[in-house]
C-alpha cells in the first residue's frame, strides 16, 4: 500500500494531496529513510512524521484501502512510547510558556493616554516649532 494512501486512511491528513505535500516537503520518514508518496509500506514499518514542532513515530499495525471512522483508523497504527512521552513533554512545555502576547497588559495607547504620558514626561507639543508665519 502507498504511504500517502495509508496516511490518509489512518486520518493523519484530511486528503491524500495534503499527505503527498507533507511527504514532498520531507516531513515523513519510513524506517529512517525519506519517503516518496508512492513508497510501499507494510505492517511493522516505522513511520516518523513531523507535525509542527513535534515528531510522532508510529508503527504500522494494519493497512486499509478506505478511510473509515476514527476508532477504526486508530487501529491501523500504534504510537511508540518514546513518541508519546516527547509529545506530552512538548505539550507541557507549551502550557508552561504561555502566549507571548498575553504578557502585554495593554495594547497601543489611545490618544488620551498618549497625551497624559507626554504631559507626565514634560513634553509640550503645543509650543513646538512651526514653519507657519503667525
Amino acid at each position: 500500500m502507498r504511504i500517502d494512501k495509508w496516511l490518509w486512511a489512518a486520518r493523519f491528513y484530511k486528503t491524500r494531496s495534503l499527505a503527498s505535500e507533507e511527504i514532498g516537503k520531507g516531513r515523513i520518514q519510513v524506517n529512517s529513510q525519506d519517503a516518496k508518496p508512492a513508497r510501499e509500506i507494510k505492517a511493522g514499518d516505522a513511520v516518523a512524521m513531523r507535525q509542527g514542532p513535534v515528531i510522532r513515530t508510529v508503527v504500522v499495525r494494519g493497512l486499509s484501502q478506505q478511510r473509515g471512522p476514527a476508532p477504526v483508523a486508530q487501529q491501523l497504527y500504534e504510537e511508540t512510547p518514546d513518541s508519546v512521552r516527547l509529545r506530552e513533554e512538548a505539550a507541557e512545555q507549551r502550557r508552561m510558556n504561555g502566549e507571548p502576547a498575553g504578557s502585554q497588559e495593554h495594547g497601543r495607547p489611545t490618544k488620551r493616554d498618549r497625551r497624559s504620558l507626554d504631559k507626565a514626561q514634560g513634553r509640550n507639543w503645543n509650543n513646538r516649532w512651526s514653519a507657519s508665519s503667525d
